[in-house]
């Protein structure tokens, strides 16, 4: 299932914990087994999974766009296990995987996205490849579609997942409804 195994949540007594976990379990992002997993440091992990719930759930920029980018994260970290998970919310809001196909491949060329969502997606890509490219005339461009806010929301969110895929990568964790 994983190099790090999850602990038995059945075992686990902090209510807050079994809470986190109902929240992911409505929201399908992530499953019980990162909670599992990082439970051995239980206020790290609560601390984190609230970040990871607040910064996806949350906020001004579209959450459809913020899976977008969430699951781009996943495939360019080669982390199977975010990869492979989808936010009801953003599924219920009527994200299909055709739309997270192109988001994460062709979506310059796509007329699927709008300049401000390519810019987005553009933002989390060279965050991830080159970040040397996100330099004055990166964030002109960005200037253009987003607020400072905005900006500061999208790079909180590529920042907080594109560390976690780099963990779960090297636990080799897949989601429970896989295993």
């Amino acid at each position: 299932m994983s190099r790090m195994e999850p602990l038995d949540l059945a075992e686990i007594k902090d209510p807050e914990i079994h809470e986190l976990v109902a929240q992911c379990e409505e929201f399908g992002v992530p499953d019980a087994l990162f909670i599992g997993i990082f439970a051995r440091q239980p206020e790290q992990m609560k601390g984190m999974v609230r970040a990871m719930l607040a910064s996806h759930r949350d906020g001004a920029i579209d959450h459809k766009l913020k899976e977008i980018i969430r699951i781009q994260l996943a495939r360019f970290a080669e982390d199977p296990y975010f990869a492979a998970l989808r936010s009801k919310k953003a599924i219920a809001e009527g994200l299909t995987e055709d739309v997270i196909e192109v988001g994460c491949e062709d979506y310059e060329d796509s007329d699927l996205f709008s300049e401000r969502e390519k810019v987005a997606l553009r933002f989390a890509e060279q965050m991830f490849l080159d970040s040397t490219k996100v330099d004055k005339i990166f964030y002109d461009e960005m200037h253009k579609h987003f607020t400072d806010a905005e900006i500061m929301e999208i790079g909180a969110f590529i920042a907080l997942f594109h560390g976690i895929h780099m963990v779960m990568r090297t636990y080799d964790a897949r989601p429970l409804a896989a295993a």
